[in-house]
């Protein structure tokens, strides 16, 4: 446990940040599955599913949570998939 004031704030912060970064990771990856389920069942709006976690890979990516690279292989692999129903 931190002794000096300004690492004691430093851990209140950095919990706060995980929290956020925890909840935001599971949200996209409920999304994804969605998108992926609808393509699997070949649903009406798969387009709009997969168009949708597209856009939220995009912000992650811009926000930190996913590398870019990540970001990418995510994306490709769900545009794939729905290009080849």
């Amino acid at each position: 446990m931190p002794n000096i004031k300004s690492a004691k704030k430093r851990v209140k912060v950095i919990e706060v940040k995980t929290a956020r970064n925890k909840a935001y990771t599971s949200s996209l990856k409920t999304i994804i599955k969605k998108a992926n389920a609808s393509i699997e069942q070949n649903a009406a709006d798969k387009g709009e599913c997969v168009r949708l976690a597209v856009k939220k890979i995009d912000q992650a990516a811009a926000k930190g949570i996913l590398h870019r690279n990540t970001a990418a292989r995510k994306k490709s692999a769900l545009i794939r998939k729905a290009a080849a129903q």
